[in-house]
């Protein structure tokens, strides 16, 4: 009896030695599954989309999308955490993150143009005389071409007298070769006229467009403020206008 009881005893000390080591390996598993994040001492550290360096004792907000090195105090690597997010999420911030990327570098843009704009035209009187010395060229090729006008439409007067002799007839070649010739420069000209006039509204338009928001900067208005200039539609239905009203 003495010897069963003692066989009894032996294997319940070994089923408790038995129960013992099982439970030691499942915290030991259950600790190496945790996040590592949990662990004390981890330091995250990653480059955001920016390029900038981050580092935190926690997983990196900035760096979902990518992977993130997890050190240990001494720095040396523990292990990389892969990216959290789908294929998909990732395309998304990076396209957010581009917007964002484009619309910092446009207000840059935008304060930087404005603040040149105020330092080239201090007052309404530099950015007028700007305006006329802009204008200037333009108007002087508009009066010489219609000095030109003038001047063919005087050589066409004697070509069409002449041509009246032939009425209900054939011109002669010359003759005829002389009118076309005349006809051809003068709508030349007028269209030369036509173009130089819509470059007059473009300039106005450009310049109007300036002193609009000069007249908002100078009044203490933050530069890149404003938004972008309307420059190209406005100079170009007005220099549409004015080539639809030349014949």
């Amino acid at each position: 009896m003495h010897n069963g009881r003692s066989m009894i005893g032996a294997r319940a000390v070994g089923v408790a030695f038995a129960l013992a080591v099982a439970g030691a390996a499942v915290q030991a598993q259950t600790r190496a599954a945790a996040p590592k994040s949990q662990t004390p001492g981890a330091i995250f550290t990653c480059t955001s989309a920016a390029g900038k360096r981050i580092t935190s004792d926690r997983p990196i907000s900035e760096c979902l999308d990518r992977e993130q090195r997890v050190l240990n105090k001494d720095g040396s690597l523990r292990m990389i955490m892969p990216p959290s997010l789908t294929a998909d999420e990732r395309a998304a911030m990076e396209e957010a993150e581009k917007r964002k990327q484009q619309e910092r570098i446009a207000k840059q843009d935008a304060i930087r143009r404005d603040r040149n704009l105020v330092a080239r035209y201090p007052n309404e009187e530099t950015h007028g005389k700007a305006r006329e010395a802009s204008l200037e060229p333009v108007l002087h090729a508009i009066e010489s071409s219609e000095r030109r006008i003038v001047e063919l439409e005087k050589e066409r007067k004697p070509l069409l007298a002449e041509a009246e002799f032939y009425e209900g007839k054939a011109l002669p070649p010359k003759l005829k070769r002389q009118m076309e010739s005349v006809d051809v420069s003068i709508q030349a000209q007028r269209a030369t006229v036509a173009t130089q006039q819509s470059e007059v509204s473009r300039i106005n338009a450009n310049y109007d467009a300036e002193l609009a928001r000069l007249k908002k900067l100078w009044g203490g208005a933050e530069p890149g403020s404003l938004g972008p200039l309307p420059q190209v539609a406005a100079a170009s239905a007005a220099g549409n206008a004015a080539a639809a009203r030349k014949p």
